[in-house]
């Protein structure tokens, strides 16, 4: 029996995937994703097909999709998808023929460790993804908030610390979105390369930097400029939000010690003898995406909660 599908819609890959009722993936597909607009469509709602064939009866769906989407014009913008400026979930229902449910990858991401992940056991969970670029959610009593705009998650965009910038020399950059400061920049994938560039000269990865960072003590010095940074961020979150766990995902999120440095670095930025939220990593790996956007799917069609 299959109780709803998710397709996960990202930069590189658009990979549709069923569950079952105890909400493990019973089956999946996956596609690069093209470069232009109508592909893109033509590509997700040719998994949107596959997904209900799998089943003998209608299935809910849910789509996770980088970006964002303007509620008061329904037009799409998003750095990782040929979509901006497009109606993109109404195009799909239009030529998929059924209805959908759509979210935001991040969104879809903590809501799916919320419920079946590392929050699973907490009431107030924040959910942020550190990888090329840098968004979350936010679940209250199993329940995601969406908010007015639909924009709440957008942590990436908020602004960095001005004086950890001073601090370490780190220049001011423009961000994709158009503002100018986001901490997106420093605390992304691309924003440790960028701080490597500023302590070491150098342009390395983010593999390389994981590689060394216990051995060479000028790529410590960029690992724990970062880490400051990305405290920061979590320091944000626990006085605006004040979660129990925040749970993390993305590639960046998978370098060993992350938590253990992470932890330390908010513990030093908190008010001093406060405790601070649990900073964990997701379980759901790659299935995080598709499912919470499939398990929104499953709870917009009416059904009761897990």
């Amino acid at each position: 029996m299959i109780l709803a599908a998710g397709i996960d819609v990202g930069g590189t890959k658009i990979e549709a995937q069923t569950f079952a009722p105890d909400w493990s993936a019973t089956a999946r597909r996956r596609f690069e994703t093209p470069r232009n607009y109508a592909e893109l469509v033509a590509v997700v709602v040719d998994q949107i097909r596959w997904a209900r064939e799998q089943a003998p009866h209608p299935v809910p769906v849910g789509i996770s999709a980088a970006g964002l989407v303007n509620r008061t014009r329904g037009l799409a913008l998003t750095a990782n998808l040929p979509a901006t400026g497009h109606p993109f979930p109404a195009d799909i229902e239009a030529a998929g023929g059924c209805r959908i449910t759509y979210l935001n990858d991040c969104r879809a991401f903590t809501l799916s460790e919320a419920i079946f992940g590392a929050g699973r056991d907490a009431n107030f969970v924040a959910g942020l993804i550190l990888g090329t670029g840098v968004g979350g959610g936010v679940v209250v009593d199993r329940q995601l908030l969406p908010g007015s705009l639909g924009l709440g998650g957008e942590f990436g965009h908020t602004y960095a610390p001005a004086h950890l910038a001073m601090k370490h020399g780190l220049p001011v950059m423009r961000c994709g979105c158009g503002r100018t400061g986001c901490i997106e920049m420093y605390v992304s994938g691309p924003g440790l390369t960028r701080i490597a560039e500023v302590v070491t000269g150098k342009a390395l990865t983010p593999p390389a930097i994981a590689a060394a960072k216990d051995m060479d003590s000028g790529v410590a010095r960029v690992w724990e400029i970062w880490c400051e940074f990305t405290a920061e961020l979590l320091m944000s979150l626990t006085l605006t939000l004040d979660p129990e766990i925040i749970v993390l995902g993305g590639g960046l999120s998978q370098i060993d010690g992350l938590v253990a440095d992470l932890s330390r670095a908010l513990s030093s930025a908190q008010f001093e003898s406060f405790p601070v939220p649990r900073v964990v990593l997701a379980e759901g790996g790659d299935a995080s995406g598709a499912r919470g956007a499939a398990y929104a799917a499953f709870l917009a069609a009416g059904n009761s909660d897990v």
